[in-house]
């Protein structure tokens, strides 16, 4: 649990944004140097995402996608715009959103929204997206804003919608990193969590071809 390793709500908080505004507002700057690995992990998220774009009677629609933790959108440009009608993005550094005009070029006119706001304050429109992608972000939050903030992803969703976290796993329980101040958790402490906000699981994935030396990553699908 996150209230183990967390002593100060609101120093976790304002370490975070501090660490996050002397980071370089580029791709490999988002992936704390790990640049090489965003087509790898562009591609696992694509299709992890198309099986539940398929047609159906429950498809989940193309409409409109909302980028959380959003950075200067490599995954809105890369993942989303090309699958979605329009996007939103909502990230806690104003530095990286102004970036994000000039990175997504041409196709950024379809994002609707810059939202700069952490994820503790933000909620989504109600009834308003088919998809609300969370990645590399959920360690940012305490256990009970995480609930929290699912909650209203879940009454952010369109019919058919769906909740994407993808994230670092640790092995077992909560381990606290003080240098850009997060946490991660263990698959079982998030599935808790996902439970305790009413959302439901519907798939989850680990990602392969991933270096060796960083946690685990899964993405996790619910609604």
């Amino acid at each position: 649990m996150t209230s183990e390793v967390v002593e100060n709500e609101f120093e976790f908080y304002s370490k975070a944004e501090k660490y996050w505004k002397d980071v370089p507002a580029t791709v490999d700057g988002m992936l704390g140097g790990y640049g090489h690995i965003s087509s790898i992990d562009i591609n696992s998220s694509r299709k992890f995402l198309q099986r539940f774009l398929r047609d159906g009677p429950n498809r989940t629609g193309t409409t409109r996608a909302l980028d959380c933790g959003a950075g200067i959108g490599r995954i809105t440009k890369r993942l989303l715009l090309p699958l979605f009608k329009t996007v939103d993005m909502v990230d806690v550094t104003e530095d990286f959103l102004t970036k994000a005009k000039s990175y997504l070029g041409e196709e950024g006119r379809r994002v609707r929204n810059y939202f700069c706001c952490g994820l503790q304050d933000f909620s989504p429109e109600p009834n308003s997206y088919d998809v609300i992608w969370i990645q590399w972000v959920i360690g940012h939050l305490t256990d009970n804003h995480l609930s929290d903030f699912l909650k209203r992803c879940r009454a952010g969703l369109r019919p058919n919608g769906i909740v994407v976290i993808k994230d670092n796993m640790a092995q077992e329980g909560v381990i606290m990193d003080d240098v850009d101040s997060s946490v991660c958790r263990d698959l079982d402490v998030v599935r808790k969590i996902i439970r305790r906000a009413g959302l439901h699981l519907l798939a989850e994935e680990r990602q392969e071809n991933f270096p060796d030396e960083i946690y685990h990553v899964y993405t996790i699908a619910m609604r």
